[in-house]
Parts: structure tokens; C-alpha cells; sequence
């Protein structure tokens, strides 16, 4: 039975991914900050199938809070296989720039909160497990319309990067999950195009690049192409450009 934890329960790639395991039997815990909705969760998925499901509230940004909840995961759960970190904002970049303050606390929602929960649960994996965390292809190129929210995620690849590397050497994995444009509901104000993908869809990647015990996934598997495209752009070139 797979024992899976997933942070940022409630966003919709995250709940899509819990009813991917639900189907497996998996038992799951979820985390988040929002407690009823959580309750609707689990209860969906324990009609799907999951074979055990409990939760915890947890704001991510009180990171003296982090350490109580993964221990009662840990304990509930009787260990963890799969970590998946899936929380996150998507910040108006005109309300950044006109405040310091904004800009920091969105920085530490979508980057310095998961780095913090990456390195807390770096030291209670083992051998074969996975820690899965949900990046973004804005993170591999600052841009005018994002570069806040590029900038977190950015900082989020960069560790997670190298301590994938780290962790190689012990048998635990570290997924780090670049998806495109996905329709959620935090995402509903934005035209929809050809370059979009469900939540659904993006969940079942990143279930298969977790099974498959990948270092990278872009999701849909054609941002990889694109991202290398735009991130070979040159500088000065860039500057003059609108993407």
C-alpha cells in the first residue's frame, strides 16, 4: 500500500493527484489551511477508494508549524512514500511592484515556505521514497507580466535541484514539476488556449514522472521544448520582446 502525503490538498492539481492514488488504494494524508474543504476531500476519496485518508490544517508560511504536522503524518501514516508539496499563489505583479511588502510575503508562500517544507522532509525520508514538488515553467525565465512569482519558483528548481543530488546518494528521489498554463479555478480570469492543460491532466504526469522516478517533468511534455526556446532567447534580445 502506497502511503502518500500531499501539501496544498485543496489547490486542483493537488486534489486531482489524491484521487489518483484513491484508485490505488493508497492511504493518504492531506494538508492544508482550509479545513472543511479538506473534510470534502476526504470523504470524496474515500468513496474512490483510498484506503485510509486523514488531514491536518497547516498554514505554510508559519514555518514553526511545519515540523508537528510532518510528524503526524509520519505517525498516522506509519511512514511516507511519496511526498507531493502543491501549494502556492499566483501574485498580481502590479500589486508586487507596488508594494515591498506583498512581494515578500508572496515570495515566501511560493518559494520560501516549500523550501523550508523540502528541507523538513529531507530529513524524515528513506531509501525509495519520493519527494515530488510542484515548480513552474515561469521559474526558468523571468518575465515583466510575473518575474515575482518566476523568481520563487525559480529559487524552488535551483534547491531543488541540488538537493536531488544530495539526496540521490541515499536512494530518495526529488521530482521537481514544471507545468504550463492549467485550467483551475485560480487561473479562471485568463483566456484559455491551445498551450493549456487540465488539472486533470497535469495530475496524471505527475504521477507517472513520480512512478517513473524522474528529476524533471514539464507538463504537458511540450513546455520542455518551449522553455528551451525561451530560455536560450539572448538577453538584449529578450528585453525588447513580449511573452
Amino acid at each position: 500500500m502506497q502511503k502518500i502525503l500531499i501539501i496544498g490538498a485543496t489547490s486542483a492539481i493537488a486534489e486531482a493527484v489524491a484521487r489518483v492514488y484513491a484508485t490505488r488504494a493508497a492511504a493518504v494524508f492531506l494538508v492544508a489551511r482550509n479545513a472543511p474543504r479538506l473534510d470534502t476531500i476526504a470523504a470524496d476519496l474515500r468513496v474512490r477508494g483510498a484506503r485510509q485518508v486523514d488531514a491536518a490544517v497547516l498554514d505554510v508560511n508559519d514555518v514553526s508549524a511545519h515540523a508537528a504536522v510532518l510528524d503526524t503524518a509520519w505517525t498516522t501514516l506509519g511512514g511516507v512514500d511519496t511526498v507531493l508539496i502543491a501549494h502556492g499563489t499566483l501574485p498580481d505583479q502590479a500589486a508586487c511592484d507596488a508594494s515591498v511588502e506583498v512581494s515578500l510575503r508572496e515570495f515566501a508562500t511560493n518559494g520560501t515556505s516549500t523550501i523550508a517544507l523540502a528541507a523538513a522532509l529531507a530529513q524524515r525520508l528513506q531509501a525509495g521514497s519520493t519527494l515530488a514538488v510542484i515548480s513552474s515553467v515561469a521559474g526558468d525565465r523571468g518575465r515583466a507580466s510575473n518575474y515575482l512569482y518566476g523568481s520563487a519558483k525559480a529559487a524552488v528548481s535551483a534547491y531543488l535541484s541540488g538537493l536531488g543530488q544530495r539526496l540521490h546518494k541515499q536512494g530518495i528521489n526529488v521530482l521537481t514539476i514544471k507545468p504550463g498554463f492549467v485550467d483551475t479555478p485560480m487561473t479562471q480570469a485568463f483566456k484559455k488556449g491551445a498551450l493549456w492543460a487540465s488539472a486533470d491532466k497535469v495530475a496524471r504526469g505527475i504521477v507517472h514522472a513520480s512512478d517513473r522516478r524522474r528529476a524533471v517533468a514539464y507538463l504537458p511534455g511540450f513546455w520542455w521544448a518551449i522553455m528551451m526556446v525561451i530560455k536560450n532567447i539572448p538577453e538584449f534580445v529578450f528585453r525588447r520582446i513580449s511573452l
